[in-house]
């Protein structure tokens, strides 16, 4: 009876540790990178062959997840695109355009992500893409083109705009960091952190306490 209670034990501090570490990851995935609108997210970056977390990462630097964001530079929503880049996209899927609907998460994600993927095939690399992206095509082709910044015309060795160049690092870090936090598995439900488990200090100890005792 001793060896089964004290294996019985074992594997209860097993099951404590495992969960130990899912309240941890859990925690830093919805406080630090919490991602929103996942349903949409999933549903476009799917129909586009984009990673979401590559979607999620450009929505999280252009807007911080605000639909009704607004930028100088007179860009719309949660992935801040522009009326002329709108209407260019609604065209090609042979559709009317309508500025007003670009601060609707679902036809903004739509429209945003369609343009990332064209713009993932146009340069055949996501550095490229997400400079373009943030800087515009035609400045893009321009750098590739200008030995200065680029040395074999298919990378850009240096980004002469300083806003496009942090743009790049920015979403390429939050791309990176939501692969890491969610380990690679896009969450189809946006996490809810209120409703954690509670494993620290007095909680975890009575919990442990009480599950010896049963046995």
């Amino acid at each position: 009876m001793k060896i089964i209670r004290r294996l019985l034990i074992f594997v209860i501090l097993a099951i404590a540790v495992l969960s130990i570490v899912s309240f941890w990851l859990t925690s830093e995935a919805s406080e630090k990178y919490p991602i929103h609108y996942n349903e949409l997210i999933e549903k476009y970056a799917k129909e586009n062959k984009v990673d979401p977390f590559l979607v999620a990462a450009v929505i999280r630097v252009e807007s911080n997840y605000q639909p009704d964001a607004r930028s100088h530079m007179n860009a719309y929503g949660l992935m801040q695109i522009l009326p002329e880049t709108g209407e260019w996209i609604a065209g090609r899927l042979g559709e009317e355009f309508e500025v007003n609907k670009l601060t609707d998460p679902e036809y903004n994600i739509r429209y945003g992500t369609y343009y990332l993927r064209y713009l993932m095939d146009y340069f055949g690399r996501t550095q490229l893409a997400l400079a373009a992206y943030n800087g515009g095509l035609t400045n893009v082709n321009n750098w590739l083109n200008t030995p200065e910044y680029s040395k074999d015309g298919k990378t850009l060795d240096f980004i002469p705009f300083d806003e496009t160049n942090n743009y790049v690092k920015k979403v390429t870090d939050y791309y990176e960091n939501y692969q890491r936090v969610y380990h690679n598995q896009f969450p189809i439900k946006e996490i809810d952190s209120g409703n954690k488990l509670n494993f620290q200090g007095e909680n975890f100890k009575n919990f442990l306490l009480e599950s010896a005792n049963k046995f």
